[in-house]
């Protein structure tokens, strides 16, 4: 039996599980918050409950998506079938596919270490890497402006993250790497929605972007936990409800990148990633709201001032655009 713990959080530390029962040396210093969590259940407990990391990121691009995108695109003809006229095309959507799922996996992962208001945040800093990407892919340049209205967005983030009481090393690394994916997502993404060689609809972008996402990370989580499928349906057998949340959530993921694609291909991807940034600062507070995770007021600053920078960010694209034309 698991006993019950504790932890104690510090500034710049991650939290120090503690043994409630313990009176040694390592109890909790006066000046500490000390937070109430549940027992951390062992290793093949775990293992058992692998669908909440894997099958998300699995039933996200599962049945739901393609059976949508065949429906639209075959039968529907709500947009014209378009075929893979090259290789070139073919790998440049198999990238895009790895490194969704690249991003996927990481986010995931981070929101193992980090509270979602601090995960949150530092996906916030989206326009920046956006904006590297950008460059060295495409060679965009943007105006010297532009570049230094994304300075806020770095600064605040560097504030947020060292006054975060619940700071993990680990979850903070993993969180960027999935930040910098969301990037490099969009503006690959952009070049095949926007290329007058390769353009492609968004629905049929998605159409062959979703098994291929599907078959990547099909093969790890069969070896890495390889009893999810089982897990799965014992679940469902206990709680039919996990069947409604495991829908929702492939639906809800098809809508998701449907819309992004859409967006790219109408504005740009540092736009869409200028409009993900209200989504961020919404779920931050709903998260603390629901999650009650601890919140310094030196983390509210810099999650403001990442924020403040992409707004500063928004307002020079645009002034950029009216000077262009």
């Amino acid at each position: 039996m698991v006993e019950p713990q504790s932890w104690a959080t510090r500034r710049m530390s991650n939290p120090r599980l503690l043994d409630s029962t313990s009176t040694t040396a390592t109890s909790v210093p006066a000046d500490d918050q000390v937070l109430d969590i549940p027992a951390t259940p062992p290793g093949d407990v775990r293992g058992n409950n692998a669908y909440y990391y894997s099958t998300s990121a699995v039933g996200s691009y599962f049945s739901p998506t393609v059976l949508t995108a065949h429906i639209a695109i075959r039968f529907l003809e709500v947009v014209p079938f378009q075929q893979i006229l090259s290789r070139r095309q073919f790998l440049k959507i198999f990238a895009l596919s790895a490194i969704f799922c690249f991003s996927v996996v990481c986010g995931n992962t981070s929101l193992r270490y980090l509270p979602v208001s601090f995960n949150q945040a530092i996906g916030a800093t989206t326009p920046f890497f956006t904006a590297i990407f950008a460059f060295l892919i495409t060679c965009k340049k943007e105006s010297a402006e532009v570049y230094l209205a994304l300075m806020p967005v770095v600064f605040g983030i560097v504030l947020a993250s060292n006054s975060e009481p619940l700071f993990h090393l680990f979850g903070f690394l993993v969180c960027v790497g999935s930040t910098a994916g969301r990037a490099l997502k969009s503006v690959v993404q952009g070049i095949l929605l926007t290329s007058e060689a390769e353009k492609l609809h968004s629905m049929n972008l998605l159409l062959y972007m979703a098994p291929m996402a599907a078959m990547i990370l099909l093969p790890f989580t069969l070896y890495i936990e390889g009893n999810v499928a089982a897990a799965t349906v014992e679940h469902a057998r206990r709680d039919p409800f996990i069947i409604f949340l495991l829908v929702g959530n492939a639906t809800v993921a098809y809508l998701v990148n449907l819309t992004n694609f859409m967006v790219t291909k109408h504005t740009s991807a540092l736009t869409l990633q200028v409009l993900g940034n209200a989504k961020a600062a919404v779920a931050a507070v709903v998260s603390v709201l629901i999650f009650r995770n601890p919140v310094t007021v030196m983390g509210m600053a810099g999650f403001a001032v990442t924020i403040m920078g992409v707004v500063l960010y928004s307002e020079a694209k645009k002034r950029c655009k009216v000077t262009t034309h």
